[in-house]
Order: C-alpha cells, then structure tokens, then sequence
C-alpha cells in the first residue's frame, strides 16, 4: 500500500490542479486547433536561451575530456559556485563567496534540502498568502507545518500580521519576490518592517529565524521596479533560485542556495544544506550544466516580450471587465473572481474553460476567489483570446 497520506493528497481536489489544466489543454488544442484554445495554465516560460547559453551549451557539448561528465563534489564545482557567488554579489551588494553556495536540482531541490536542514519536526514556516502552492508539500516532507499569512490589498506582505503569527516554533519566513501568483514586489520598505518584526521575535523567543528568499523571477521586472536586497538588513537571510525562468531553462532543473555571509551559523547551515544534498538522493547539481551557466548566468535577457504581453492581456482583462492588481514582475496575473460566482473560483474556471480559456484557480495558491493566468505565452494566443474572454464575462 501506498502511504495514505501521500493518497489522500494526491487524489484530493486540488492537488496538482496547474498541470491538470495544462493537460485538458493538449486535448482541448487537439480538438479546436492550436490557434482556438487559450492555456494561460502554467508558467512554462516560451522565450528561447539566450545566445550566450546557446554558445555555452556547445561548447561544454563538445569536450571529451575523460571523466568530464562524472561525480564533483555534492556542493558542486567550485568554479561554480564561485560564478554565483559573483552573481548575488551583484545582486545584494554584499561580498559574497562561494564556500557561501550549494549547487541544487533548479529551485524546488534547493528549497527542499535548506527546509530538510532546519524544520525539525513540529517547527512552522510562515508564509505571506497567496504563494507557489508547492510550499505547502515541501515544508510538509520534513513535518513542519505551514502558517499562511495572508496579504494587504495590494498583495504587499503585512508584516505586523507576519510579527503576531511568530514563535518559539518558527523556524523560517519564506518569501517570493516577485511573487508567484501575484506578480508583487516587495519594496525595501517591505524588507526592512520584515527585518525589523523578525530581528524582534528572535530577542522575544531566544530563536532566530532564517529569511528564505525564493527569486526565480528576480531579473523579471518592469516600469523599472527593482528586487530589494535582503542580505544587507537581516543577516539570517537565505536565497533559493534557479534559471528556469530567467534563462528559460524550466528542464534542465539548475538552482542553488545562498547563504548571507553575515548569517551566524553560515559554515553549519552550508554544510547540512550539503548533507541534506546528498541523504535527499539528489547527490548534486546536473554537472554540464553547471558549466554552461557559470559562463552564462550573467547573460543579457530581453525581458520587454514579457511586459507587451502583460500590457495586452491587461487590455483585455479590462474590456471584459474583470479586476486584478497590475503585476510588477515575474509573469502573472491574479484575476478576481465575478461576484456572481460568491468567490468559488474553481466554478469560474469551470466557465472559463467552456470559451477554451484555462487559467489555474487561486484556491490553490492560498488566494480564493482569484484565478492565476500566465502569460507566458504567444502574443497570437494572447490576442486571440480577446473575444473568449468578453463573451465569457458578457454571457454570465
């Protein structure tokens, strides 16, 4: 028998309810056409790799050095490492070095071995609501439990109510900036409350707690919106990302952990991150492409494909007359629910679905009575959407 728990989760109403719409998506596209339905499902970004990445890949493809494709050590190549260390540095404005990274299977890997290294069983994470919906699985694998806070109005992080839901149990505050539904990102204001509300719950309870930042998104942005940085007003603060989004490499699963070189127990921390690398059976990190990226990371993106989309599907949204928040980066857009459907928002893309228009409900995501579409798409599908959408909203 399989664990029950693992039955009960999977076979429940929302479990993996992206990919379940993304599959309806094949069939539908294979009865209508392509050009008929529109998936706004997952976030499964269309831009190609950058040259550079390309370049890299070849040249990393064509080396036939013996044991190039073997074991390295599980933190990973040193140079690596070092590659990213020079990127945070970039990004936080910290000297950071690379016995401070660990090279991880994309971000979800990177996110599960940090979690496994500091829950023990009976800790919480807490978690500003909405969130990527997968958080609630991985602090879960190593018996924490998950506390959703939920957000203001305009999906900025509500510290005081972050500050109250802390104690002796708290082992991290997990953030996603830009988010993941929401496209909102946090101000340095936001950071700083944030610092300041965990530094004090850290003198109240004798515990401090790590500050993980989730920032796959963090180069996707717009109206020139900037990622705040962390490692300069919190010292416990860790980085989890990857180049899935960024570079557009969702399949080839390369992330890391990086840890602030200020944190107090940064060598102990590194070192179970490591451990938990390998007793997590990923061993480490795919090794060619770890070369391809410390050559490549630093790549230039044009990004402005994803703000045009945004700008059309915003047009549309209005026509139709249905309410979000304008999203600051990352690549979508949290849509409310028409008041029709009392918040029900599986009912709303149960609608949605009968003008081939498939969306991933917010329940999901901690954010019911929303629905999450990704516009990570083509602008074709983008525009062609136009019409679904107005009907669907004029015929309810």
């Amino acid at each position: 028998m399989i664990n029950q728990q693992i039955k009960e989760t999977m076979t429940s109403k929302g479990a993996s309810v992206i990919r379940k719409m993304f599959e309806e998506g094949t069939k539908l596209k294979s009865i209508y056409g392509e050009d008929n339905v529109f998936d706004f499902s997952l976030g499964n970004p269309d831009l190609d790799p950058p040259q550079e990445v390309l370049k890299a890949l070849e040249e990393c493809s064509s080396v036939h050095e013996k044991n190039y494709h073997g074991y390295m050590p599980n933190a990973g190549f040193s140079f690596a490492r070092d590659a990213m260390a020079e990127k945070t540095t970039v990004e936080q404005g910290v000297k950071v070095t690379g016995d401070c990274v660990v090279m991880t299977v994309g971000a979800a890997g990177a996110l599960n071995n940090l979690l496994k290294a500091i829950i023990t069983p009976g800790d919480n994470v807490i978690v500003p609501s909405p969130f990527f919906a997968e958080y609630r699985h991985y602090v879960n694998n190593y018996g924490g439990l998950l506390i959703e806070v939920p957000v203001k109005d305009d999906f900025s992080p509500d510290t005081e109510a972050i500050e109250k839901a802390m104690n002796e149990k708290t082992a991290a505050v997990l953030i996603n900036s830009p988010n993941n539904p929401t496209g909102r990102i946090y101000s340095k204001e936001d950071i700083q409350k944030l610092a300041d509300a965990m530094n004090r719950s850290a003198e109240k309870y004798g515990r401090k707690a790590y500050l993980i930042c989730d920032e796959p998104y963090r180069a996707i942005t717009y109206d020139g919106k900037e990622v705040a940085p962390t490692f300069p007003v919190y010292d416990s603060t860790v980085i989890v990302t990857s180049f899935a989004k960024n570079l557009s490499l969702p399949g080839e699963r390369l992330g890391y952990i990086c840890v602030n070189p200020s944190c107090p127990d940064k060598d102990e921390l590194v070192a179970a991150c490591i451990f938990c690398l390998r007793i997590t059976g990923f061993v480490n990190a795919p090794g060619l492409w770890q070369r391809i990226v410390a050559k490549s990371w630093n790549a230039k993106v044009d990004y402005s494909l994803y703000e045009v989309r945004r700008n059309e599907l915003m047009s549309i949204l209005d026509e139709a007359g249905i309410e979000y928040v304008k999203p600051e980066g990352a690549f979508y857009l949290f849509c409310k629910v028409p008041s029709k459907f009392g918040g029900d928002d599986m009912a709303f893309c149960d609608h949605l679905k009968k003008y081939n228009i498939l969306c991933a409900p917010g329940s999901g995501f901690g954010g019911k009575g929303y629905v999450r579409l990704a516009y990570c798409v083509s602008e074709k599908s983008i525009l062609n959407s136009r019409n679904a959408f107005v009907k669907a909203i004029k015929e309810l």
